[in-house]
């Protein structure tokens, strides 16, 4: 996909996700999830050329202008939002899917301190609410959501909604699928 098409492909999934989104030159410029987001898209083709220094560096950058920390070693899918982003933290081998929304304060962290995968895959259509810390190398499934502020250590199968401390999974129904809904809705 070249850059302009992700761009607008970018722009048009922050105003599906957000409804204080007014128009893409607007967003283009206020929005700092997407700033983070277009970074780290550098960042991770300078890591994945072994241009680690600069890769770092940028991804530093980034951190210091939009409060958000992705390590250029995460892999992300298109279409991914991060809402009101100050304060998360995406690791090293984090893998997320296509379609996944972020609120802030979510830690996609490790457990160890090995050279392994250690930190969770985010499969497509995921929705992780704010302050949610999920850890380990872990899968949150398909279509799954999780609540604010759960602390996840365990997989969440697909299509499941995980909340509590520790998270606690349950099938999520089918009318609670719709976007941009009231986090009381699923308890």
């Amino acid at each position: 996909m070249n850059i302009i098409k992700m761009i607008r492909e970018d722009l048009a999934n922050a105003r599906e996700h957000d409804p204080a989104a007014r128009g893409d030159v607007e967003n283009a410029v206020v929005y700092s999830g997407l700033h983070a987001i277009w970074s780290h898209r550098v960042a991770h083709c300078l890591w994945m050329k072994s241009l680690r220094g600069p890769a770092r560096i940028l991804a530093q950058l980034s951190r210091f202008f939009t409060g958000i920390e992705i390590h250029p070693g995460a892999t992300i899918g298109r279409r991914f939002f991060i809402d009101h982003g100050m304060g998360i933290v995406i690791g090293e081998t984090t893998h997320i899917g296509e379609g996944v929304m972020l609120y802030h304060g979510v830690t996609l962290g490790g457990q160890v301190l090995t050279q392994t995968k250690r930190h969770p895959t985010i499969e497509d259509n995921v929705t992780i609410g704010a302050g949610a810390k999920v850890l380990g190398p872990i899968v949150i499934g398909e279509g799954s959501a999780v609540g604010a502020n759960a602390v996840v250590t365990k997989d969440v199968p697909a299509n499941h909604i995980a909340i509590g401390i520790p998270a606690k999974n349950r099938p999520r129904g089918k009318d609670e699928k719709i976007k941009l809904v009231d986090p009381d809705y699923y308890i």
